[in-house]
């Protein structure tokens, strides 16, 4: 190239204002990251499983990646590398709703989508929340659910993940709300946190019975707690005198819902929801799905219903003994 040329269209590339591309609005192959609240979960393995599912069927690259326990920090570290590495949309359950959500609104400006999925964040840090089940639908679930395992009547306690988990808090709203209005005569006494694992709800639980010798049930509103405070309640000896019903999942507790130990478990089709997380994540890079949207369709789940910024999966589902064989998951 002659001087006077490659000066010219220096000047001109100077001239030209910045413009940044995602790779989405270049049509290349979407990078889909997925970020659970803790990698090791088997409720985050079995949405991954969707979720690759769903990659697969998009011809996406899935990126999968979370703290080892639930960790705010990291997860806002994870979401700093998926900018750095130029993501397409960041489809993310949150641990701290307040303290990702800068991190989000950064990688928004980055134009990177963001969608959240189980648990949200900041409305503004994302375009759509993928919905498990109404906060309502599920804390409504979990209180009907022991009110007729314990005839209404008595003391019950409640497992958590976190006490700064805002989907599990807004669950927990709902149970207090449900119980102060049809269940008078329970009465809740405590709330533990067991940051997501099992050991520590176990530890948790047996704490529990010792504090409260009338205890008539456990609530365990995150899948660790579940098989957790079963194992505590065969090891008391008070198999089928304390109730156990919480959020998990089948496979984790088959065992102790066929031996009585846990008589209900509650939660939805959690492979699925991982898959539906995706398929809108691409669908909002895409920009195949926007603001104001009644519905869109996601793949081999077909059209699911968009409520605002909601995406419904579906209502709740009860495993007991009688069912819990048919579900794999």
């Amino acid at each position: 190239m002659k001087r006077k040329t490659f000066i010219a269209s220096l000047a001109l590339l100077a001239a030209l204002p910045f413009v940044s591309c995602s790779k989405s609005e270049s049509k290349g192959k979407l990078t889909i990251a997925l970020l659970p609240k803790s990698k090791g979960n088997q409720y985050f393995v079995t949405c991954e499983k969707g979720a690759r599912a769903a990659a697969a069927d998009l011809d996406a690259e899935l990126k999968f990646d979370g703290p080892i326990n639930s960790d705010p920090a990291k997860q806002n570290e994870i979401v700093e590398n998926w900018i750095t590495d130029g993501v397409d949309v960041i489809v993310a359950s949150c641990e701290n709703k307040d303290s990702i959500s800068t991190a989000l609104k950064k990688a928004q400006s980055s134009g990177i989508k963001v969608v959240t999925f189980d648990a949200d964040a900041q409305k503004d840090a994302r375009s759509f929340f993928v919905n498990q089940a109404t906060p309502q639908g599920i804390g409504q679930q979990l209180m009907d659910t022991a009110a007729s395992l314990t005839g209404g009547e008595g003391e019950f306690a409640i497992i958590t993940g976190t006490l700064t988990a805002a989907n599990l808090n807004e669950w927990i709203k709902y149970i207090k709300e449900q119980n102060a209005a049809k269940y008078p005569n329970m009465k809740l006494v405590d709330i533990k946190p067991c940051d997501d694992q099992k050991d520590k709800a176990q530890q948790e639980a047996t704490n529990l019975l010792s504090a409260h010798p009338n205890l008539k049930a456990i609530v365990a509103v995150c899948s660790p707690a579940v098989p957790g405070a079963a194992e505590a309640v065969k090891q008391a000896g008070k198999t089928g005198a304390v109730k156990v019903l919480g959020l998990g999942l089948p496979s984790e507790n088959r065992t102790y819902v066929k031996d009585g130990v846990t008589q209900a478990v509650i939660l939805w089709k959690v492979e699925d929801l991982g898959y539906l997380s995706v398929m809108a994540g691409a669908a909002v890079a895409k920009g195949e799905l926007k603001p104001g949207a009644a519905d869109f369709t996601a793949g081999k789940l077909g059209k699911m219903t968009v409520e605002g910024d909601n995406i419904i999966l579906g209502k709740p589902f009860v495993f007991t003994k009688e069912n819990i064989d048919q579900f794999d998951f």
